[in-house]
């Protein structure tokens, strides 16, 4: 069976991996919101033996994963979970300790971003962690030409799609219950921001 590959995801994985082996240091199970080709689920599972990864994706999407899980043998990865944000499924998954997500909150609408937050805020432990991978612009602002480039095109092929402002997901989160406590910079003008559960 081919495996689907993203060439982002075996870019960032390391780095990505680096700030989740200090953050995620306890053993529980950590949810994937939106876990794509699985690459990031695998590797994170192979070099974090302590905790299980709960892969998850959309109900059209979720099985693309299987593909790398399978082929790996790994026993800390759980079959992967049919998450649909927006709804109320997020009652079927098991009890999280942390909660993660790469390159997602620029590709949903807003009342996706919105969902994400309090299904995570739901979910997590008091103290549990959300880490929250991908481009953040401040204050309106960009990091970066190219995030700027690629907001543009975002905005070019759906209007819902856009790099989100950490501003704004600063008030969200608060709305939740969800504190934000810290902001890594990592390559390629991406950001690791990291929530925690009051």
């Amino acid at each position: 069976m081919d495996k689907p590959f993203s060439q982002a995801c075996e870019n960032n994985k390391q780095p990505i991996l680096d700030r989740l082996s200090e953050l995620f240091d306890q053993p529980g199970t950590i949810l994937e919101i939106g876990s794509g080709t699985g690459q990031h689920a695998v590797h994170f599972a192979q070099h974090l033996p302590h905790l299980t990864w709960q892969p998850s994706d959309h109900p059209h999407n979720y099985r693309l994963c299987l593909a790398w899980i399978r082929d790996t043998y790994l026993t800390n990865i759980n079959p992967p979970y049919p998450l649909d944000v927006a709804s109320d499924d997020w009652a079927g998954l098991p009890a999280t300790q942390g909660a993660y997500s790469a390159n997602t909150a620029h590709i949903m609408s807003w009342k996706e971003v919105e969902a994400m937050f309090a299904g995570v805020a739901q979910t997590l432990p008091s103290d549990g962690l959300f880490c929250l991978y991908g481009p953040f612009s401040y204050s309106g602002r960009h990091t970066s030409d190219s995030n700027r480039r690629f907001n543009q095109s975002l905005r070019a092929q759906a209007a819902h799609m856009g790099i989100r402002d950490l501003e704004d997901l600063r008030r969200l989160g608060a709305s939740t219950g969800l504190v934000l406590t810290q902001d890594f910079d990592l390559p390629a003008n991406n950001r690791l921001l990291v929530w925690r559960k009051q």
